[in-house]
């Protein structure tokens, strides 16, 4: 593999990401003497196989679902399979059940991250369509590492959201439209790359997290501040992270969020308590053996199955602000069933093996 050139490529997609991919790679020389790795927004029961069928109409990229511990070559596209993180080490790929980033799993920020971490100035970045802001972390990260960040121009996007958020937060290189990028990311390819710079410690600190799977709580610590938030993926506690860019926020078992994605999550966490509520009272009119189980059991079943979501719980909501955004905060309620740290931050490292 040369090293003189920038030879890691890392995507990043929601809504919109299959036609866009398909675009892209339909522009690059069969030639190319670069790996590409992508994540698109899936949900957890997506085989990937759309995506897969769209991008072997180019067939000299030998498209694939990435797989553990396998080594990657130039002139190669790897896929993050549906429910899994893709990371990128020096030279194989990492295929994780990590904590969910931004509501996602495969989300955008760990697989930048990685590259950015052992790869450095040999990386470009690319944020493509898609809604709120994955990937705008993971370019910062690319970034401050040396490597080169692209956008895709939010007015020629069909979702503006992650392209936009990107450009708000991070001093990027280059934001050009679709039909440019393919020329573009030639063109970066084929020239010599810059030094890359020493890999920021918060940056090295997330890597680890993701890679590890692990609960630290001396590691979250170091990257910033603890909030009076609840994660609404385990129920833990949240530490707002000191890191530029926009706020994000973290708690000890590795899920990670923006202000805007925890907004989100904690909205629908408040809806599903209002179903909840409303279930069971609706249940206590039924006789559970003509029904065998009640409305709200099989409300919670169906939302627990729902993918790119946590375990509902059950919470009261109370008021906070997170980013100059109102939010919810929901502290665990008495009946809830409680983790290995019981609502708390535990004092030792945990192995966290299937984070929802």
């Amino acid at each position: 593999m040369p090293t003189k050139g920038r030879n890691i490529i890392v995507l990043g997609t929601s809504a919109g990401g299959l036609e866009a991919l398909d675009q892209l790679v339909g522009q690059l020389p069969t030639d190319l003497p670069a790996s590409i790795f992508i994540v698109q927004h899936m949900a957890a029961h997506n085989s990937g196989e759309p995506l897969l069928r769209r991008l072997n109409r180019h067939k000299a990229f030998q498209p694939k679902l990435a797989e553990d511990g396998d080594r990657f070559r130039p002139g190669r596209i790897y896929i993050a399979p549906p429910d899994n993180h893709l990371l990128v080490k020096k030279d194989k790929m990492l295929v994780t059940k990590g904590a969910r980033e931004n509501r996602h799993r495969p989300a955008i920020d760990p697989l930048f991250r990685s590259a950015a971490v052992a790869h450095g100035a040999r990386v470009i970045g690319v944020v493509l369509t898609g809604m709120l802001d994955d990937g705008t972390a993971g370019l910062m990260a690319i970034k401050r590492c040396g490597g080169v960040t692209v956008v895709q121009d939010p007015r020629d996007a069909a979702y503006s959201g992650m392209p936009m958020n990107a450009l708000n937060n991070v001093d990027v290189d280059f934001c050009v439209a679709l039909a440019e990028m393919g020329p573009l990311l030639t063109r970066l390819v084929s020239q010599l790359h810059r030094k890359s710079k020493g890999v920021p410690s918060d940056i090295r600190t997330e890597a680890v997290i993701a890679e590890r799977v692990l609960s630290d709580v001396s590691q979250v610590n170091g990257l910033g501040d603890q909030v009076p938030y609840n994660c609404p993926g385990c129920g833990g506690v949240l530490w707002e992270m000191d890191t530029p860019g926009e706020k994000r926020y973290r708690c000890h078992t590795g899920h990670s969020y923006t202000g805007p994605a925890l907004l989100a999550s904690q909205s629908e966490k408040i809806r599903g308590d209002a179903v909840d509520l409303f279930e069971d009272v609706r249940g206590t009119q039924e006789s559970p053996h003509e029904h065998g189980q009640g409305f709200a059991s099989l409300a919670r079943q169906k939302r627990a199955s729902s993918a790119g979501q946590g375990d509902p719980g059950l919470h009261r909501p109370h008021s906070r602000h997170v980013a100059g955004a109102r939010i919810r905060r929901t502290p665990r309620h008495p009946h809830a069933r409680k983790g290995t740290d019981g609502g708390t931050a535990p004092s030792k490292v945990h192995t966290m093996r299937g984070w929802p």
